[in-house]
């Protein structure tokens, strides 16, 4: 047994090894202009890991989302890699790695169960040992190596994925341990006894993580219900299977609660659509016809894009075929697995987890503006690929008996699937070239979908802006808004492009476009507030930059700083103090909140608090010339010569020439 265990991980390493070196090819890619930004490169939140971030990690709704193990292994990469893009990729490929070891470690597990619960293999008698690996083997590599995975594992953003998937397969893992271990006792054993049995509390515990890492993890109390009937065959009678039930209370609660959480941060992000936008009926055939277009994918991996536009919802009806035909195969696909469900149970219980997992993402509670998505078959796959799994191992223990030649047969099938390990690792690298920079992606993307949708123009716009090419971006702004006027993120990121440009009286029409498309939108308050005060028009700076903070009253620091400025310079010192006390609670080490309330303490004359500042913004930073000069100048107006003196040696050895003359 123990010689049969090890071989198995030996085995499932291998498997995972080869999908860890096809991967690698990621490491030359670049962060792409597509959610990379906001949770990675642009995201000033994971820059430190402390209280701070924990609490925001935790308790805001960022990006739409609230997923706080992302944030945290995000936090992390930073503070190995900062922004080198291969340690990102190298922590998603590893993540990928480890994912197929659990696949392959999983198929081994439910065989065994299945053998375990039945106390015979007559249905399967191609399952001997060699049949085994052929299945765990088969479904491994197609997890591993199938294109499909690309947008999971190439796109940093997708961390979340490859994390969720992570703890739900270890979730599924220790449970099948739990009832190997306990569970056949469903009526010895008392409710709360088996609830805190070791692998339940361990599947329990790994569910919560999958959770933090993505709330899709909420279809795994059901996958767990599925898991009992087939294959562990423990739905009995009506009395074990209301047993079952309750065992599954508190995920089932978990997941009711994270669902909750998900659409308020849905919601507060603008993402989730409402019914009057796409009527009920529209989503369930566009879900209909997604869960076939998702397995033709998988047999057919062509024309794989990172985002299918939602259809026009004119074009949605059940009297279109490529709507009407989905349906028909659905039942047809449902009404098999039932009516082979007496004989074999596998069929139902495979199809029963893809539609399952597959269904937080169908679009029922339509997110975003795609139809589907590589990125969500992830998990859902698994189905399908244990079924190819037992089908080529079917097929091989056919051959064998139907061909006298077994030297053949084996020569043989060792040669197709090397050449099937080779194909698919060239289809996956070379979609993993797709993802190689922003420009490569989104031109990709407008070639295989060109002008269904102004988000791609406008993140191709945003590439644009961030090489200092802003004719460009503006160009695709334009195009953004011209596929939709009401899409106000365009306004604003033109606006800032213009600024940058200098036509700061179109950035100011922008910022107030947006403004008026999205009367909550506080970075666009924040930005024209900036923008006035650089104009020189003060109380329509501070009226704007209040109203930021007072929509977003945990925008970031630098929103107070800017408004205290802004005060100081009207000469409000007391709002300014304020402003500044404010951002340094937030940031006790913001050096420039204590440099400037400083100032404002020294005009007022308060110079032993002034004081106080300048030493406190020397003590985090006594390396910058700027520090010693500002306290010299405070010596200087208050007589305090010899000090002053001191401060602008300093500052002159620090480099700084106005000290240097100063000095004289």
């Amino acid at each position: 047994m123990g010689k049969s265990r090890n071989f198995k991980i030996y085995f499932a390493a291998v498997v995972a090894l080869i999908t860890f070196f096809v991967y690698c090819a990621a490491l030359q890619n670049d962060f792409v202009q597509l959610d990379d930004d906001s949770y990675v490169f642009d995201n000033p939140h994971i820059r430190a890991l402390n209280g701070k971030f924990f609490w925001w990690a935790f308790f805001s709704f960022y990006s739409s989302n609230w997923h706080p193990l992302t944030w945290i292994s995000h936090a992390l990469d930073y503070a190995v890699w900062g922004l080198n893009p291969a340690g990102h990729h190298l922590t998603n490929i590893m993540l990928h790695g480890i994912n197929t070891f659990l696949v392959v470690l999983l198929i081994f597990r439910l065989i065994d169960a299945f053998k375990n619960s039945m106390g015979r293999n007559d249905l399967f008698p191609f399952l001997d040992e060699k049949g085994i690996l052929i299945v765990a083997g088969t479904a491994g590599l197609l997890f591993g190596l199938h294109p499909l995975h690309v947008e999971s594992v190439a796109w940093i953003s997708e961390r979340k994925d490859l994390l969720c998937a992570l703890f739900y397969l270890l979730s599924i893992i220790m449970y099948i341990k739990f009832i190997v271990g306990a569970g056949k006792k469903v009526n010895q054993q008392s409710l709360f006894a088996r609830l805190f049995k070791k692998y339940y509390l361990f599947s329990f515990c790994f569910f919560i993580l999958a959770l933090l890492s993505k709330p899709m993890a909420v279809s795994l109390p059901v996958v767990l219900l599925i898991v009992d009937w087939y294959p562990m065959s423990r739905v009995g009678s009506l009395k074990t299977s209301r047993v079952i039930l309750y065992e599954k209370l508190p995920f089932i609660l978990l997941g009711l609660a994270s669902s909750v959480v998900t659409i308020f941060a849905q919601h507060a992000g603008g993402s989730l659509s409402s019914i009057k936008a796409i009527p009920l009926g529209t989503r369930l055939l566009v879900a209909g016809r997604s869960l076939i277009v998702y397995l033709i994918k998988i047999v057919y991996p062509h024309n794989l894009v990172p985002f299918y536009p939602y259809p026009y919802i004119l074009e949605v009806s059940l009297s279109h075929v490529e709507y009407f035909a989905p349906i028909l195969i659905l039942i047809g696909i449902t009404a098999a697995c039932i009516f082979m469900m007496k004989k074999q149970k596998l069929w139902l219980s495979a199809w029963s987890y893809y539609v399952v997992t597959l269904a937080p993402v169908i679009g029922i509670m339509q997110v975003g503006g795609q139809s589907m998505a590589d990125r969500y078959l992830y998990l859902p796959s698994f189905g399908p690929f244990l079924i190819a799994g037992v089908l080529i191992a079917w097929l091989y223990a056919w051959l064998s008996k139907a061909v006298k030649w077994s030297t053949v047969i084996k020569i043989t099938s060792i040669v197709v699937a090397c050449i099937a390990i080779a194909f698919m690792s060239y289809l996956t690298v070379r979609q993993i070239g797709i993802w190689k920079n922003s420009f490569i992606i989104l031109n990709y993307i407008l070639e295989k979908e060109p002008g269904r949708d102004p988000r791609v123009y406008f993140h191709r716009g945003r590439a644009y802006e961030k090489i200092g090419k802003f004719d460009n971006a503006i160009e695709d702004y334009n195009r953004a808004i011209d596929l939709n006027l009401s899409y106000y993120p365009a306004y604003f990121m033109r606006g800032m492009a213009f600024e940058k440009t200098g036509r700061l009286n179109d950035a100011i029409e922008d910022y107030s476009r947006a403004i008026a498309l999205n009367p909550s939108y506080y970075e666009a308050y924040n930005n024209r507030g900036m923008l006035y005060k650089k104009l020189g028009q003060r109380d329509k700076a501070i009226e704007d930059l209040v109203k930021a903070i007072a929509l977003n009253p945990s925008f970031d620091e630098n929103a107070y700083f800017n408004l205290g400025y802004t005060y100081a310079e009207a000469g409000l010192y007391d709002s300014a103090i304020l402003k500044f006390d404010q951002v340094i609670t937030i940031d006790p080490a913001y050096t420039d909140a204590y440099a400037n309330r400083a100032i404002v303490y020294a005009i007022i004359g308060q110079r032993e608090r002034a004081l106080d500042d300048f030493n406190k913004v020397i003590e985090l930073k006594p390396g910058e010339a700027v520090n010693y000069f500002n306290r010299g100048n405070f010596y200087m107006t208050t007589g305090r010569k010899e000090l002053a003196i001191a401060d602008f040696q300093k500052a002159c050895s620090l480099g700084d020439q106005i000290s240097c003359r100063a000095l004289h």
